[in-house]
C-alpha cells in the first residue's frame, strides 16, 4: 500500500461527513475572518444518508426549517428553502401547504449542500488509526491516517470533529444474509428481490418503530400475492408523540436544562420523552395500516397481520427461504412459519468513539458510568497534557439529550462548535 503525508496542519479535520459535519462544514465555509481550515473524510464513494430507506412516498419527521443552517442563520444560502429556489420547486412546494417535506427530497438538498463544498471532502476515505502529536510534554495535534483507494494518507490536524454516524443494530447472533436484512438496506435488496424473479410468499418485519411500519407498509404494497406480518413485542404500534409541548424536548434550550441536570434527572427526562423518538409510529400510518387489515378481512383475504406481544425465537436459513420461529410471549407458544424474507428494524447505535479513536481513546476521560465526559460546547474532556481538541457529535446522548442523534439541533450545534474553535484558537502552535 502507498503512504501519502500532507504537508498542511489543518484546523479542523472532520471524521464523517453525514449531516452533522456537513452543519459544521457550511459553518465554517460562511466565516468571512478570521478563517479556519478544514477537511472532512468519508468512507462512502459519495455522499449518502440512509439511502436504505428512501421510499418514495415516505416524509420528514421533523419540519423543513430544521435544516443544515435555518435554525442558526436563517439568511443562510445554503437553506432547504434557497435549494428549492435553486431547483426551481420552491412555488411548488409552497403550494403543498406542509412543513415536512419528502425524505428523499431532502436526501437531496443535503446531497446538494455536500456537493458545493466538494472542495472540503474527502469520499472512499476510511480512517484506520488517530495518533497523538506530542511536544514538550503536551499533545498539540493529532496525526489521522485513512486508507483510500488503497493508498494511506496521513493529515494533521489542531482539532477533530466525529460525526461517524450510526450503524444497524441487530439481536445477538443474526447473521445477515440475502434473505434476512436490515432495514438500512430494504431498497436495494427490494430491487435484488423484484429483478430476479423469485416469489415472494411471506415477509416477517421484526420492528415496533417508525422505520418498522414503513417497511411493513412497503413490502405489502410491493409484493401483492405475499402475507407481511409485523413481529413486535408490544399489542401494537404506538403513536409517535409530536405535540408542540412535547417537542420543546427538542429545542435547542432543552440542551442546557439536560445538560445541566443531575443523573437521576437525566434518565428521568429520556424516559419520559422516549415516546417522541424511540419505537413509535406517525399516526397517520398506523391508521393506514389498521384500515387495509380491516378491509382485507372483510374481504376475506387477509395478507397484512400484526404478530403483537411475539419475539422471534429462532431463524433457520435453508435452500428454499427460511423457518422462523416466531414465539407468543403471553402463552410461551411457538410457530414455525415459512418465509422468504426477514427484516430486522432494529434500529441503530453511535459508532464508538473509542473504536475509531484506537490509543487516542486513552487521552478521553470518562465518568463514574464509563461514559464519555463531554463539555457543553460538544468537546470530549481529555486529559490535562493534551492542548488539541476532539469535538463529538452523534453520541453524545447521556450528556447533551434526545437530541445528540437527530437533526433538530445540527444547525444550532455547528453555530456553537464553530464558536468554539473560533474562542479556542489562541491554543499553542502545532509543530508541523
Amino acid at each position: 500500500m502507498h503512504g501519502r503525508e500532507s504537508q498542511t496542519v489543518l484546523d479542523v479535520l472532520g471524521i464523517g461527513f453525514g449531516p452533522s459535519n456537513l452543519a459544521l462544514a457550511i459553518a465554517l465555509e460562511e466565516l468571512t475572518a478570521p478563517p479556519l481550515t478544514s477537511r472532512f473524510l468519508e468512507r462512502q464513494p459519495r455522499f449518502g444518508w440512509h439511502r436504505g430507506m428512501l421510499i418514495d412516498d415516505a416524509t420528514m419527521q421533523v419540519s423543513f426549517p430544521k435544516d443544515l443552517v435555518t435554525m442558526r442563520d436563517p439568511s443562510s444560502d445554503f437553506s432547504f428553502l434557497y435549494y428549492l429556489r435553486e431547483k426551481g420547486r420552491l412555488v411548488d412546494f409552497i403550494n403543498q401547504k406542509t412543513l415536512f417535506p419528502l425524505r428523499a427530497e431532502f436526501h437531496d438538498y443535503f446531497a446538494w449542500a455536500a456537493g458545493r463544498l466538494a472542495h472540503l471532502t474527502e469520499y472512499s476515505a476510511e480512517v484506520v488509526a488517530v495518533e497523538p502529536v506530542h511536544q514538550r510534554g503536551e499533545v498539540r495535534a493529532f496525526d489521522v491516517i485513512s486508507d483510500e483507494g488503497g493508498m494511506t494518507v496521513r493529515r494533521r490536524a489542531r482539532t477533530l470533529s466525529i460525526a461517524a454516524g450510526l450503524k444497524p443494530h441487530l439481536p445477538p447472533g443474526t447473521v445477515l444474509s440475502e434473505r434476512v436484512w436490515h432495514t438500512s438496506e430494504v431498497l436495494p435488496r427490494v430491487a435484488e428481490l423484484l429483478e430476479s424473479g423469485h416469489p415472494v410468499r411471506r415477509a416477517l418485519v421484526l420492528g415496533a418503530g417508525q422505520s418498522a411500519a414503513e417497511v411493513v407498509d412497503l413490502l405489502h404494497r410491493t409484493f401483492t400475492e405475499a402475507e407481511v406480518c409485523g413481529v413486535f413485542g408490544k399489542f401494537g404500534y404506538t403513536p409517535a408523540d409530536d405535540s408542540p409541548l412535547a417537542n420543546r424536548v427538542f429545542d435547542p434550550a432543552a440542551v442546557d436544562v439536560f445538560y445541566g441536570a443531575p443523573p437521576e434527572v437525566k434518565r428521568s427526562i429520556l424516559d419520559y420523552h422516549r415516546g417522541t423518538n424511540y419505537s413509535v409510529v406517525d399516526i397517520d400510518l398506523i391508521q393506514s395500516l389498521s384500515s387495509t387489515m380491516y378491509r382485507e378481512r372483510l374481504h376475506g383475504r387477509q395478507r397484512l397481520r400484526m404478530l403483537n406481544v411475539s419475539r422471534v425465537h429462532e431463524v433457520r436459513e435453508h435452500a428454499g427461504g427460511l423457518e422462523v420461529t416466531v414465539e407468543d410471549l403471553a402463552t410461551g407458544r411457538r410457530e414455525a412459519l415459512a418465509a422468504d424474507v426477514l427484516v430486522h428494524a432494529t434500529g441503530y447505535r453511535p459508532h464508538d468513539p473509542a473504536a475509531l479513536l484506537g490509543e487516542t481513546a486513552k487521552l478521553c476521560l470518562r465518568d463514574d458510568e464509563d461514559a464519555l465526559r463531554v463539555h457543553r460546547d460538544h468537546r470530549i474532556v481529555l486529559a490535562p497534557h493534551v492542548t488539541a481538541d476532539i469535538y463529538l457529535q452523534g453520541a453524545t446522548e447521556h450528556t447533551h439529550g434526545l437530541t445528540s442523534t437527530l437533526l433538530s439541533t445540527v444547525a444550532v450545534r455547528a453555530g456553537e462548535i464553530r464558536d468554539s474553535l473560533l474562542t479556542r484558537r489562541h491554543s499553542p502552535a502545532v509543530p508541523s
